[in-house]
């Protein structure tokens, strides 16, 4: 099994980028109007802007919310685009999920080495990796070199990245994609792959479940703690039974000559 992933949601955190994105955008724009009309803004809190991104509003109708009018809107619409993922004092914000390294080390365990497959800058992408000390955790990166790419979620984008990093790292069995979008979703059910989505990125849970995944899961480590007990579960079950001189069953990963255990009755 070979377990793709995507970075933004799964592993990284972008909701304080996003917010502190919206938050300047917003801003500059009011600066840019001040002198004409100066726009009556009514900004978000950061829970509320968050619930709006997880349901999928589009941004034009969190500037409506915010109270932009018209031509205010499309200049809100041109800042975020043009920050939200080139500003280095932005892309500081975003942070490690905190189940991320219990569930890469659990997978590890396992032999389970995930690949990474994100519409970010690859270069982006090894930095935020480089920053936590997980250099080495992915077996590969498939980015992108376009810097919208990953704000704009191109499902095309996502599904040729997958398609490419699945034909060089496919185990040919069951192979899963993990993600937090209708891109990671819709890729993997185009390319036969088993889709799992994560609820703790950028959609809601009942968002995702109206694509219909294989599976909803809340973060990488439940999912990875489900891995763990199935390959487990796998493992007794494909112990050989070691039968004692006597025929009492000998405990496996018991020493040779140990005593075997004999069947008790109450």
């Amino acid at each position: 099994m070979t377990l793709f992933c995507d970075f933004d949601g799964p592993i990284v955190d972008v909701s304080s980028r996003y917010y502190a994105t919206y938050c300047l955008a917003l801003a500059r724009t009011r600066r840019a109007y001040c002198r004409r009309q100066d726009p009556c803004l009514t900004p978000l809190t950061k829970v509320q802007f968050w619930r709006m991104k997880q349901q999928r509003r589009p941004d034009s109708e969190i500037a409506h919310r915010s109270g932009l009018q018209a031509d205010q809107v499309d200049r809100f619409l041109a800042e975020v685009q043009q920050i939200v993922n080139c500003c280095p004092h932005l892309l500081r914000r975003d942070a490690i999920q905190p189940q991320v390294p219990a569930a890469l080390a659990l997978l590890r365990r396992h032999g389970i080495q995930p690949v990474l497959v994100t519409l970010r800058c690859e270069s982006q992408v090894r930095s935020f990796l480089a920053r936590y000390g997980l250099g080495d955790a992915f077996a590969a990166i498939y980015g992108t070199q376009d810097r919208q790419a990953a704000y704009s979620n191109y499902g095309d984008v996502k599904t040729a990245l997958l398609g490419a990093a699945l034909a060089d790292h496919g185990s040919g069995q069951e192979d899963w994609m993990v993600g937090d979008t209708e891109a990671d979703v819709i890729a993997a059910q185009r390319l036969g792959l088993k889709a799992i989505a994560l609820t703790c990125g950028i959609r809601s849970h009942s968002y995702l479940r109206a694509l219909r995944p294989s599976s909803l899961q809340p973060n990488l480590l439940v999912l990875a703690q489900s891995i763990h007990q199935d390959l487990e579960l796998d493992r007794a079950a494909c112990t050989p039974i070691q039968w004692g001189e006597h025929g009492g069953i000998v405990p496996s990963g018991a020493a040779p000559g140990s005593a075997p255990t004999t069947p008790t009755s109450d």
